[in-house]
């Protein structure tokens, strides 16, 4: 219950006991129920999908930057967003923004390490695992979840500063990154739940957050292995692909807006 709450915690303090209170459950899917169709065909170019270290010779730069790129994830998550064109038409990825919101009565910071927006909203929010094992990151989600509940108040917030007409409910696409291994989210926000967290009431209806874990082979090893087996790194960039299909369809079902 939101009693259990003594204070206001910034978003990345969020523990899975605010998903309690504030009546927030992760349910997982299946790719088909998740995306809505079958996983694509990838159309990216075949060097990066059938060599596990670049190849010798020359290659384009999206090649070279993919086979350099992955220790820093936050700057291979940015790359790898703008390879598949996240980034358009007329969108941007920012990292580090602080984004805040209301709870219990005061103001906190919610600090994404990536975010996709547009000129009027966010988008996509990214959250890295930075302390992953190998595990899923059941820890991590709060923190995601939190930041899709901060970026809700802040599109409207912002919406109403240049005089366009507030949004009831938006359903946010998420990714946590464990390494090279992203975990897909589709975080549905209402006003009701945030007007709920602002004055630490419990809501009344439940928000269901819709999961996916890439269907590798080997899914027990999937955050520690991410993107390294060939197979896993094909299906991964299929489920972004299929991802960034889904977030620029503009669509309501019971008047929650998929962007």
């Amino acid at each position: 219950m939101v009693q259990n709450i003594l204070s206001a915690k910034s978003g990345n303090n969020w523990t899975t006991n605010e998903l309690t209170a504030f009546n927030v459950t992760v349910e997982p899917r299946d790719p088909i129920s998740f995306f809505g169709s079958p996983l694509p065909n990838t159309t990216v170019d075949p060097i990066l999908l059938n060599n596990l270290q670049r190849p010798p010779g020359a290659i384009s730069k999206d090649n070279r930057l993919f086979f350099s790129g992955d220790s820093v994830i936050d700057d291979f998550t940015a790359f790898l967003l703008s390879m598949l064109d996240y980034d358009e038409p007329e969108r941007v990825v920012h990292q580090h923004l602080e984004i805040g919101f209301l709870i219990c009565g005061e103001m906190v910071g919610a600090k994404p390490n990536l975010v996709v927006m547009d000129e009027e909203d966010y988008i996509l929010l990214v959250q890295e695992d930075k302390c992953y094992t190998g595990t899923f990151p059941d820890e991590v989600e709060p923190q995601l979840i939190a930041e899709a509940i901060a970026a809700f108040y802040d599109n409207n917030r912002r919406r109403r500063h240049i005089g366009i007409p507030t949004m009831p409910s938006k359903v946010f696409a998420g990714i946590i990154m464990c390494g090279t291994a992203p975990i897909f989210y589709k975080i549905p926000i209402t006003q009701e739940l945030v007007d709920a967290i602002s004055y630490a009431q419990h809501p009344p209806n439940q928000i269901v957050v819709d999961k996916l874990v890439p269907p590798v082979p080997c899914w027990h090893r999937y955050t520690s292995k991410g993107m390294v087996p060939l197979e896993n790194r094909r299906i991964i960039i299929q489920c972004l692909e299929a991802f960034k299909q889904v977030r620029v369809l503009k669509w309501s079902f019971e008047g929650i807006i998929w962007n």
